[in-house]
């Protein structure tokens, strides 16, 4: 079981046995695992009646399996859970500045027409503002509206009017980038 649960550890987790015996978890085991911040897997094993009392009181967690691939299994989506999930970007659409309006109370407002895809405004959809390469702005839309309803997207080909949340330097020329961002979880 120790040499199983060695080989899965590789350059990113990596398992650390401290203690490897035979015989039932006793309470020098649980004390060891409170000492070491560690989980307790017990093959085939139960803990003593004293272990299993201080295992509740300290917080140590006890793992019993009979089979030794329910261990390895588990062992490897816990080390999964460790690990930081990647950020996937899918770009939705551009759009770019044709026109500037300032209105009192909402700011600067970008007249632009969609280059490609589509600006979306709902769900999890973000935007980026890019000047001359070069990303100035990164968050929410805080308005996008064609004419003068308010709406979630605006496809390819179509003029839209756009509000960029707490951004007022837009520039005619620029380029807003819709993209949206997935988190994928690491296996290991």
């Amino acid at each position: 079981l120790a040499d199983s649960l060695r080989k899965l550890s590789d350059d990113r987790v990596k398992i650390r046995i401290i203690h490897a015996g035979v015989g039932a978890i006793n309470e020098s085991d649980v004390l060891l695992a409170t000492a070491s911040n560690a989980i307790i897997i017990g093959f085939n094993v139960r803990p003593d009646r004293n272990a299993a009392a201080v295992a509740d009181r300290e917080s140590v967690d006890i793992r019993q399996h009979p089979i030794i691939y329910n261990v390895t299994d588990e062992t490897k989506k816990a080390m999964a859970g460790l690990l930081e999930p990647t950020l996937k970007e899918t770009r939705i659409g551009t759009a770019q500045v044709r026109q500037i309006f300032k209105t009192p109370k909402v700011g600067t407002i970008a007249g632009c027409m969609v280059l490609d895809g589509r600006i979306a405004r709902a769900g999890d959809a973000q935007a980026r503002l890019i000047r001359d390469h070069v990303a100035v702005w990164q968050g929410k839309l805080a308005s996008l509206r064609r004419f003068k309803d308010d709406v979630s997207e605006v496809k390819k080909d179509l003029e839209c009017g756009i509000g960029l949340d707490r951004f007022n330097d837009i520039r005619v020329g620029d380029v807003i980038e819709a993209f949206t961002v997935e988190r994928i979880a690491q296996t290991v």
